[in-house]
């Protein structure tokens, strides 16, 4: 059964992965893993899960055409 990661293991990894990757391109590697973390906690801790949609539905509401009263009979037409 395995425990938690200990020092001695972080050790042995943070080794391994720069002898595997070098010291130039391990920083970089370091960085992109960082933001794909941070973006993955991001969208998974939205506090409105229709947040996301909000944008969309202000443009939405925005550019649709307003409702055109025709003169001859004087009913409300919405253009398609």
């Amino acid at each position: 059964m395995m425990g938690p990661i200990g020092f001695p293991e972080l050790l042995i990894i943070l080794v391994v992965a720069l002898l595997v990757l070098g010291p130039k391109r391990l920083p970089e590697v370091g960085k992109s893993l960082g933001k794909g973390m941070r973006e993955f906690k991001d969208s998974i801790s939205a506090a409105d899960p229709f947040d996301d949609d909000a944008p969309r539905r202000a443009a939405d509401t925005a550019t649709s055409a307003p409702p055109r009263v025709t003169a001859a009979t004087g009913d409300r037409d919405r253009d398609a």
